[in-house]
């Protein structure tokens, strides 16, 4: 009997100071990301009143997933539409397939034509995607994660929907924002990642 205890309380406190050090990574990479607002003069946040009103879901491993990564053979490049009218190139690059409560899911993930010729972003993808939390507890237009084709091994990504965020244009005007494409509207309720700003860009 103490033994199953004294084994109950060792898994009790690894599955803990697991929970821990993800929520912790989590936090981290929010600061990061928060961070770079205020290094790029570009960015429609400024300050750290404005950083005050950015929201987040609680940090939720449920929503962080292995994907089975699929190429897209012979794929043609096409021009991705924006919130501002502006269209950008972009090629689909590949699928990832994944479950989340036991369901399955698909995303394509997407490269930028442009970026693609700039050494320092090769490696660079976009996945843009919208779920049913848009407009309620999320931004109504979608939301996004980067990835790289290096995260991709043996067929495999890790896709953490906690480091999904928001496109600049959640806070303000003016932005070329891509608009996720109907094949990456998710027909769940995301909830990770950025919320929707809190204060109004008007």
């Amino acid at each position: 009997m103490k033994y199953i205890f004294v084994l109950t309380l060792v898994l009790f406190s690894s599955l803990s100071f697991a929970q821990d050090n993800f929520d912790r990574s989590i936090k981290d990479f929010r600061k990061k990301y928060m961070k770079e607002f205020l290094e790029n003069e570009r960015a429609p946040l400024q300050n750290d009143e404005a950083l005050s009103y950015m929201r987040f879901f609680d940090p939720n491993e449920n929503f962080k997933v292995e994907a089975t990564f699929e190429k897209t053979p012979k794929a043609k490049s096409f021009d991705m539409p924006t919130f501002s009218g502006i269209n950008k190139p972009y090629v689909q690059y590949g699928w990832l397939t994944f479950e989340i409560d036991g369901k399955e899911h698909k995303l394509a993930i997407y490269q930028n034509l442009k970026l693609r010729l700039v050494p320092q972003y090769r490696d660079y993808l976009f996945l843009p995607f919208k779920d049913k939390t848009n407009a309620s507890s999320s931004y109504g237009g979608g939301r996004y994660i980067d990835v790289k084709k290096s995260d991709i091994r043996d067929g495999k990504m890790v896709l953490d929907f906690n480091k999904a965020y928001n496109p600049w244009c959640a806070y303000a005007d003016g932005y070329s924002c891509p608009i996720p494409p109907s094949e990456n509207h998710l027909k769940i309720e995301v909830l990770a990642g950025e919320k929707e700003y809190g204060k109004s860009k008007y």
